[in-house]
């Protein structure tokens, strides 16, 4: 169950993050507090679409909001990122193993002087 749990978290992260906008936002965040009308000012979309794209990001737990007064204001969550990091490099690893892998493969496949490869006539 843990398992499937990591790997929601995972789905919801990368979800959130394949969007362009909402990568854009979520650097805003993490550089500082901006209110959810501050985040709308500079897209060509309306204020519910940003508003849509911030609960995606909030739903993945990489930003959350609070209310000051009238305004709900958001922020990043730093560890969320490290978390994705964390995912990427464990990936990584996994690609860099097989890789390790493949490179032994090939030397043991290469001739040696002790070892030559014998070439037919």
């Amino acid at each position: 169950m843990v398992e499937r749990a990591a790997e929601d978290r995972a789905d919801a992260l990368f979800h959130a993050l394949a969007d362009r906008t909402r990568r854009d936002i979520l650097r805003r965040v993490l550089a500082g507090e901006f209110s959810v009308s501050a985040l709308a000012a500079p897209y060509e979309m309306s204020f519910a679409a940003v508003q849509k794209h911030v609960a995606v990001l909030e739903k993945a737990g990489l930003l959350t909001k609070r209310r000051s007064g009238r305004e709900q204001l958001a922020s990043g969550d730093v560890a969320a990122v490290r978390s994705i990091a964390s995912m990427l490099s464990e990936l990584e690893g996994i690609w860099r193993g097989r890789i390790a892998r493949i490179d032994d493969l090939i030397a043991l496949d290469q001739p040696t002087e002790e070892h030559p490869t014998e070439e037919k006539e």
